[in-house]
């Protein structure tokens, strides 16, 4: 389970697992990163047995997210706390790596400005 959860880490860039889950694969996450960081064939194929022999996550983490990781000594991933789950009351998390950066919602338009916007446009368009 862990190793499939490490892969999807690897593919997705996060997810959302209950928190004793995230906290067990945070240890193996990190450890696959510092294999990626090394480099070299012994290592590639220690995480190749890891990741029960799936070569395209082997590939994105040493070709993608290690390098990512050069400068940092540790702490790859953090762990963000989410509310309980409905139907068992779990307690939830996201589980990603640091330097994972979510893109933000376009702000909404201000209503007030939407009239002003239109009288514009209507003007260009009588120009």
């Amino acid at each position: 389970m862990l190793a499939n959860m490490a892969g999807s880490l690897i593919q997705h860039n996060r997810i959302k697992t209950t928190l004793a889950k995230a906290k067990a694969l945070r240890p193996l996450a990190e450890k696959l990163v510092t294999m990626g960081k090394k480099g070299g064939l012994h290592n590639r194929r220690l995480a190749l047995a890891r990741l029960i022999n799936n070569e395209d996550w082997v590939k994105k983490l040493f070709g993608d997210i290690a390098p990512r990781f050069k400068e940092r000594d540790g702490g790859y991933t953090r762990i963000l706390k989410l509310g309980p789950r409905n139907s068992d009351a779990a307690p939830m998390a996201l589980i990603e790596w640091v330097d994972h950066v979510v893109a933000a919602a376009p702000a909404p338009e201000d209503k007030q400005d939407a009239p002003a916007k239109q009288a514009a446009a209507a003007e260009a368009k009588a120009e």
